[in-house]
């Protein structure tokens, strides 16, 4: 008989699972339900009455957080709910939610910069196209502006993945030294999981254009 050690057999961990767990999630100040983390903007108000937002989530002070809508944000201001949940004077700018757009593009924009600098992006219709059979990507990208039967291709090319569309061609072109972008893949990883959070955030501020199917 053994003794000491308990050599019951351990059952395998649901890894799956421990990550829907493992996912924070914050309540929504004005919608009242809690949501991931990662679907929601944190503000602080600052020592001087005004409230910031706070894409990190590491400012210091108590958290107010808010779905990534931009109805909710507009919403929020209008009823004061930041003061409310706050209990002291908090100063709302009138353009927040504009602001907030202008912030999240900014970080969409620098997330693709470094994805461009660690090598894990192509751009360019047949690249793209290309990147996509060989199942390389993790995310889809395309110009806002870009031709509607170019982008059909190539979201065609791989249905299973969201083509997020929250960007301007010369946004995308800023981001990778380009004259010109309209189609962009990015490698599966961190970055792509990152750029994932961000994109689904501004979408609540810059809603996506429908494409039909053919």
């Amino acid at each position: 008989m053994a003794h000491g050690r308990d050599l019951t057999p351990v059952k395998k961990k649901n890894r799956a699972r421990d990550r829907i767990k493992a996912i924070p999630m914050r309540k929504c100040i004005a919608l009242g339900g809690e949501r991931p983390k990662n679907e929601l903007i944190r503000f602080v108000v600052a020592p001087d009455g005004y409230v910031v937002p706070d894409l990190e989530a590491k400012l210091p002070g108590r958290g107010l957080w808010l779905s990534a809508q931009r109805d909710v944000v507009n919403a929020a201001s209008a009823k004061r709910l930041f003061a409310k949940v706050a209990r002291r004077n908090a100063e709302v700018p009138e353009d927040l939610a504009d602001r907030l757009e202008v912030l999240l593009v900014t970080r969409c924009v620098g997330l693709l910069g470094m994805a461009r600098r660690s090598g894990s992006v192509v751009s360019g219709y047949e690249k793209v196209r290309t990147y996509l059979q060989n199942g390389k990507a993790g995310l889809i990208l395309a110009a806002r502006d870009g031709a509607i039967g170019g982008r059909r291709k190539v979201r065609n090319v791989a249905p299973e993945l969201t083509e997020w569309d929250q960007l301007e061609g010369f946004e995308l072109a800023q981001a990778l030294g380009k004259e010109t972008v309209v189609h962009v893949a990015v490698a599966q990883g961190p970055i792509a999981d990152r750029l994932a959070v961000e994109f689904g955030r501004l979408a609540g501020f810059r809603s996506s254009l429908e494409l039909e199917k053919p």
